[in-house]
Protein backbone atom coordinates (compact mmCIF):
# COMPACT_ATOMS: atom_id res chain seq x y z
CA UNK A 1 0.00 0.00 0.00
CA UNK A 2 1.61 3.22 -1.23
CA UNK A 3 0.42 6.78 -1.74
CA UNK A 4 1.83 9.26 -4.25
CA UNK A 5 1.30 12.93 -3.47
CA UNK A 6 1.88 15.35 -6.33
CA UNK A 7 2.52 18.73 -4.79
CA UNK A 8 3.93 17.34 -1.54
CA UNK A 9 5.95 20.51 -0.87
CA UNK A 10 2.85 22.61 -0.10
CA UNK A 11 0.96 22.78 3.17
CA UNK A 12 -1.68 20.21 2.15
CA UNK A 13 0.95 17.79 0.95
CA UNK A 14 2.84 18.18 4.22
CA UNK A 15 -0.15 17.55 6.47
CA UNK A 16 -1.44 14.67 4.38
CA UNK A 17 2.02 13.08 4.46
CA UNK A 18 2.02 13.29 8.25
CA UNK A 19 -1.46 11.77 8.43
CA UNK A 20 -0.73 8.90 6.04
CA UNK A 21 2.58 8.00 7.67
CA UNK A 22 0.89 8.01 11.08
CA UNK A 23 -1.40 5.33 9.65
CA UNK A 24 1.54 3.29 8.38
CA UNK A 25 1.02 4.16 4.72
CA UNK A 26 4.27 4.74 2.77
CA UNK A 27 4.27 8.08 0.96
CA UNK A 28 6.11 9.11 -2.17
CA UNK A 29 6.16 12.89 -2.22
CA UNK A 30 6.51 14.55 -5.63
CA UNK A 31 7.35 18.17 -6.25
CA UNK A 32 9.55 20.34 -8.39
CA UNK A 33 11.51 21.09 -5.22
CA UNK A 34 12.37 19.39 -1.94
CA UNK A 35 10.59 16.07 -2.39
CA UNK A 36 11.17 12.32 -2.28
CA UNK A 37 11.00 12.47 -6.07
CA UNK A 38 11.62 15.71 -7.93
CA UNK A 39 9.61 16.14 -11.09
CA UNK A 40 6.85 17.99 -12.87
CA UNK A 41 3.29 16.66 -12.94
CA UNK A 42 2.92 18.35 -16.34
CA UNK A 43 5.55 15.92 -17.72
CA UNK A 44 3.53 13.02 -19.12
CA UNK A 45 6.41 10.53 -19.33
CA UNK A 46 7.61 11.32 -15.82
CA UNK A 47 4.14 10.78 -14.34
CA UNK A 48 3.55 7.59 -16.31
CA UNK A 49 6.85 6.08 -15.26
CA UNK A 50 6.36 7.00 -11.61
CA UNK A 51 2.89 5.47 -11.39
CA UNK A 52 3.96 2.34 -13.26
CA UNK A 53 6.86 1.82 -10.83
CA UNK A 54 4.94 2.29 -7.58
CA UNK A 55 1.46 1.03 -8.58
CA UNK A 56 0.03 3.14 -5.75
CA UNK A 57 -3.23 2.55 -3.92
CA UNK A 58 -3.69 6.30 -3.51
CA UNK A 59 -2.80 9.22 -5.78
CA UNK A 60 -3.32 12.80 -4.64
CA UNK A 61 -3.02 15.76 -6.99
CA UNK A 62 -2.30 18.85 -4.89
CA UNK A 63 0.17 20.50 -7.27
CA UNK A 64 -0.83 24.05 -8.22
CA UNK A 65 0.16 27.67 -8.11
CA UNK A 66 -2.75 29.04 -6.09
CA UNK A 67 -3.29 32.30 -7.91
CA UNK A 68 -6.12 33.61 -10.05
CA UNK A 69 -3.90 36.07 -11.93
CA UNK A 70 -4.01 35.95 -15.73
CA UNK A 71 -0.23 35.78 -16.09
CA UNK A 72 -0.37 32.29 -14.53
CA UNK A 73 -2.68 31.05 -17.30
CA UNK A 74 -0.28 28.54 -18.84
CA UNK A 75 1.25 27.44 -15.56
CA UNK A 76 -2.23 26.69 -14.21
CA UNK A 77 -3.10 24.83 -17.40
CA UNK A 78 0.08 22.75 -17.29
CA UNK A 79 0.09 21.89 -13.60
CA UNK A 80 -3.63 21.51 -12.97
CA UNK A 81 -5.25 20.59 -16.29
CA UNK A 82 -2.47 18.66 -18.00
CA UNK A 83 -1.26 17.29 -14.67
CA UNK A 84 -4.70 15.82 -14.07
CA UNK A 85 -4.81 14.19 -17.50
CA UNK A 86 -1.31 12.79 -17.04
CA UNK A 87 -2.24 11.26 -13.69
CA UNK A 88 -5.55 9.83 -14.88
CA UNK A 89 -4.17 8.27 -18.05
CA UNK A 90 -1.13 6.82 -16.26
CA UNK A 91 -3.41 5.37 -13.58
CA UNK A 92 -5.73 3.91 -16.23
CA UNK A 93 -2.79 2.13 -17.81
CA UNK A 94 -0.72 1.15 -14.79
CA UNK A 95 -2.81 1.43 -11.60
CA UNK A 96 -6.50 1.23 -12.54
CA UNK A 97 -7.56 0.23 -9.03
CA UNK A 98 -5.97 3.25 -7.37
CA UNK A 99 -8.04 5.86 -5.58
CA UNK A 100 -7.32 9.25 -7.12
CA UNK A 101 -7.96 12.59 -5.46
CA UNK A 102 -8.12 15.82 -7.46
CA UNK A 103 -8.06 19.18 -5.71
CA UNK A 104 -10.88 21.53 -6.55
CA UNK A 105 -11.45 25.06 -5.29
CA UNK A 106 -14.22 27.22 -3.90
CA UNK A 107 -13.38 29.88 -6.49
CA UNK A 108 -14.41 27.69 -9.43
CA UNK A 109 -18.07 28.02 -8.44
CA UNK A 110 -20.60 30.71 -9.19
CA UNK A 111 -20.67 32.84 -6.06
CA UNK A 112 -23.80 34.90 -5.40
CA UNK A 113 -23.21 35.18 -1.68
CA UNK A 114 -25.00 31.97 -0.68
CA UNK A 115 -23.38 28.84 0.80
CA UNK A 116 -21.79 26.81 -1.98
CA UNK A 117 -22.39 23.09 -2.31
CA UNK A 118 -21.81 20.37 -4.89
CA UNK A 119 -24.84 21.43 -6.95
CA UNK A 120 -23.67 25.04 -7.34
CA UNK A 121 -22.80 25.78 -11.01
CA UNK A 122 -19.21 26.32 -12.04
CA UNK A 123 -18.05 29.75 -13.17
CA UNK A 124 -14.96 30.21 -15.36
CA UNK A 125 -14.09 33.58 -13.87
CA UNK A 126 -10.29 33.24 -13.80
CA UNK A 127 -7.56 31.15 -15.44
CA UNK A 128 -7.26 29.24 -12.18
CA UNK A 129 -10.99 28.44 -12.20
CA UNK A 130 -10.79 27.36 -15.85
CA UNK A 131 -8.01 24.89 -15.04
CA UNK A 132 -9.86 23.55 -12.02
CA UNK A 133 -13.08 23.08 -13.99
CA UNK A 134 -11.27 21.24 -16.77
CA UNK A 135 -9.64 19.01 -14.16
CA UNK A 136 -13.04 18.08 -12.70
CA UNK A 137 -14.50 17.21 -16.10
CA UNK A 138 -11.48 15.06 -16.88
CA UNK A 139 -11.99 13.25 -13.59
CA UNK A 140 -15.66 12.69 -14.36
CA UNK A 141 -14.79 11.30 -17.79
CA UNK A 142 -12.38 8.72 -16.38
CA UNK A 143 -14.81 7.85 -13.58
CA UNK A 144 -17.75 7.38 -15.96
CA UNK A 145 -16.02 5.72 -18.89
CA UNK A 146 -13.38 3.59 -17.15
CA UNK A 147 -15.06 3.03 -13.76
CA UNK A 148 -12.06 4.53 -12.00
CA UNK A 149 -12.32 5.81 -8.44
CA UNK A 150 -11.71 9.51 -9.01
CA UNK A 151 -12.62 11.90 -6.21
CA UNK A 152 -12.77 15.69 -6.13
CA UNK A 153 -12.64 17.79 -2.98
CA UNK A 154 -13.43 21.47 -3.34
CA UNK A 155 -11.23 23.32 -0.87
CA UNK A 156 -12.48 26.38 0.94
CA UNK A 157 -9.98 28.64 2.65
CA UNK A 158 -7.71 26.66 4.96
CA UNK A 159 -4.51 27.73 6.64
CA UNK A 160 -1.56 26.66 8.74
CA UNK A 161 1.80 28.12 9.73
CA UNK A 162 3.12 26.62 6.47
CA UNK A 163 1.23 29.12 4.32
CA UNK A 164 3.45 31.43 2.27
CA UNK A 165 3.55 35.16 2.87
CA UNK A 166 1.54 35.88 -0.28
CA UNK A 167 -1.54 34.40 1.41
CA UNK A 168 -3.22 37.23 3.27
CA UNK A 169 -3.84 35.30 6.50
CA UNK A 170 -0.15 34.45 6.79
CA UNK A 171 0.77 38.02 5.89
CA UNK A 172 -1.47 39.39 8.64
CA UNK A 173 -0.01 37.05 11.28
CA UNK A 174 3.60 37.75 10.28
CA UNK A 175 3.16 41.51 10.02
CA UNK A 176 1.42 41.67 13.38
CA UNK A 177 4.42 39.96 14.96
CA UNK A 178 6.79 42.26 13.09
CA UNK A 179 4.92 45.29 14.41
CA UNK A 180 5.01 43.89 17.95
CA UNK A 181 8.78 43.45 17.59
CA UNK A 182 9.28 46.97 16.28
CA UNK A 183 10.39 45.76 12.85
CA UNK A 184 7.35 47.10 10.98
CA UNK A 185 5.24 50.18 11.60
CA UNK A 186 1.93 49.31 9.97
CA UNK A 187 0.01 46.76 7.93
CA UNK A 188 -1.87 47.72 4.76
CA UNK A 189 -4.87 45.65 3.74
CA UNK A 190 -7.73 45.78 1.26
CA UNK A 191 -11.37 45.28 2.16
CA UNK A 192 -11.36 43.84 5.68
CA UNK A 193 -15.11 43.23 5.65
CA UNK A 194 -14.76 40.30 3.22
CA UNK A 195 -16.02 37.13 4.87
CA UNK A 196 -14.60 33.66 4.29
CA UNK A 197 -13.88 30.44 6.11
CA UNK A 198 -10.92 29.99 8.44
CA UNK A 199 -10.27 26.26 8.35
CA UNK A 200 -7.18 24.37 9.45
CA UNK A 201 -5.21 22.44 6.83
CA UNK A 202 -4.82 19.45 9.14
CA UNK A 203 -8.60 19.17 9.41
CA UNK A 204 -9.09 19.48 5.66
CA UNK A 205 -6.67 16.68 4.78
CA UNK A 206 -8.57 14.42 7.19
CA UNK A 207 -11.65 15.18 5.09
CA UNK A 208 -9.70 14.32 1.95
CA UNK A 209 -8.65 10.94 3.28
CA UNK A 210 -12.15 10.20 4.55
CA UNK A 211 -13.57 11.04 1.13
CA UNK A 212 -11.28 8.69 -0.81
CA UNK A 213 -11.93 5.78 1.51
CA UNK A 214 -15.60 5.31 0.70
CA UNK A 215 -17.47 4.41 -2.49
CA UNK A 216 -20.66 6.45 -2.44
CA UNK A 217 -19.63 10.12 -2.67
CA UNK A 218 -17.08 11.21 -5.26
CA UNK A 219 -17.26 15.01 -5.07
CA UNK A 220 -17.67 17.13 -1.96
CA UNK A 221 -17.06 20.68 -0.79
CA UNK A 222 -14.56 20.67 2.08
CA UNK A 223 -15.15 23.42 4.58
CA UNK A 224 -16.66 24.30 7.92
CA UNK A 225 -19.58 26.34 6.62
CA UNK A 226 -18.68 29.09 9.10
CA UNK A 227 -17.48 32.48 7.84
CA UNK A 228 -15.56 35.23 9.61
CA UNK A 229 -14.48 38.59 8.29
CA UNK A 230 -10.85 39.45 7.67
CA UNK A 231 -11.40 42.14 10.29
CA UNK A 232 -12.32 39.43 12.82
CA UNK A 233 -9.02 37.71 12.06
CA UNK A 234 -7.02 40.95 12.24
CA UNK A 235 -8.52 41.82 15.62
CA UNK A 236 -7.77 38.33 16.95
CA UNK A 237 -4.15 38.34 15.72
CA UNK A 238 -3.34 41.75 17.18
CA UNK A 239 -5.19 40.97 20.41
CA UNK A 240 -3.07 37.83 20.76
CA UNK A 241 -0.07 40.19 20.98
CA UNK A 242 -1.83 42.67 23.23
CA UNK A 243 -2.05 45.31 20.48
CA UNK A 244 -4.85 47.59 19.34
CA UNK A 245 -5.18 46.79 15.64
CA UNK A 246 -6.66 50.22 14.85
CA UNK A 247 -3.31 51.85 15.58
CA UNK A 248 -1.41 49.78 13.05
CA UNK A 249 -3.74 48.73 10.19
CA UNK A 250 -4.32 50.89 7.13
CA UNK A 251 -7.18 50.01 4.80
CA UNK A 252 -6.78 50.72 1.09
CA UNK A 253 -10.12 52.25 -0.03
CA UNK A 254 -9.34 51.55 -3.70
CA UNK A 255 -8.98 47.80 -3.27
CA UNK A 256 -11.65 45.73 -5.04
CA UNK A 257 -12.09 42.21 -3.58
CA UNK A 258 -12.91 39.18 -5.72
CA UNK A 259 -15.93 38.44 -3.53
CA UNK A 260 -17.75 39.71 -0.44
CA UNK A 261 -18.34 36.29 1.11
CA UNK A 262 -17.14 32.79 0.25
CA UNK A 263 -18.62 30.04 2.39
CA UNK A 264 -19.52 26.37 1.95
CA UNK A 265 -22.46 24.16 2.75
CA UNK A 266 -20.57 21.10 4.05
CA UNK A 267 -23.59 18.88 4.67
CA UNK A 268 -22.33 16.17 2.32
CA UNK A 269 -18.87 15.75 3.86
CA UNK A 270 -20.49 15.93 7.29
CA UNK A 271 -22.67 12.98 6.27
CA UNK A 272 -19.47 10.91 6.10
CA UNK A 273 -18.71 11.75 9.71
CA UNK A 274 -16.18 14.53 9.21
CA UNK A 275 -16.10 17.54 11.53
CA UNK A 276 -13.46 20.21 11.95
CA UNK A 277 -11.50 19.86 15.19
CA UNK A 278 -9.83 23.26 15.20
CA UNK A 279 -11.95 26.36 15.62
CA UNK A 280 -11.28 29.97 14.69
CA UNK A 281 -9.56 31.05 17.91
CA UNK A 282 -7.30 28.01 18.01
CA UNK A 283 -6.37 28.59 14.38
CA UNK A 284 -5.41 32.16 15.23
CA UNK A 285 -3.13 30.90 18.02
CA UNK A 286 -1.62 28.36 15.64
CA UNK A 287 -1.02 30.97 12.94
CA UNK A 288 0.62 33.31 15.43
CA UNK A 289 3.08 30.60 16.40
CA UNK A 290 5.91 29.19 14.33
CA UNK A 291 5.48 25.49 15.05
CA UNK A 292 4.27 22.75 12.75
CA UNK A 293 2.14 21.24 15.50
CA UNK A 294 -0.85 19.58 13.95
CA UNK A 295 -4.31 18.48 14.99
CA UNK A 296 -5.30 15.42 12.97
Amino acid sequence: MTAIIFGSHGQDGYYLTVLLRSLGIPVVGVSRQEADVCGDVADKEFVSQLISIYNPQYIFHFAANSTTQHDSLFENHGTISMGTLNILEAARLHAPDSRIFLSGSAVQFQNIGLPIDEATPFAANSPYAVARIQSVYAGRYYRDHFSMKVYVGYFFNHDSPLRTFRHVNKKIAMEAKSIASGISNYLELGNINVRKEFNYAGDIVRAVFMLVNQNDIFEAVLGSGVAYSIKDYVVACFSFLGLDWKKFVRVNPNFTPEYQILVSNPALIHSLGWEAKMGFNELVRTMMGDSRDICL
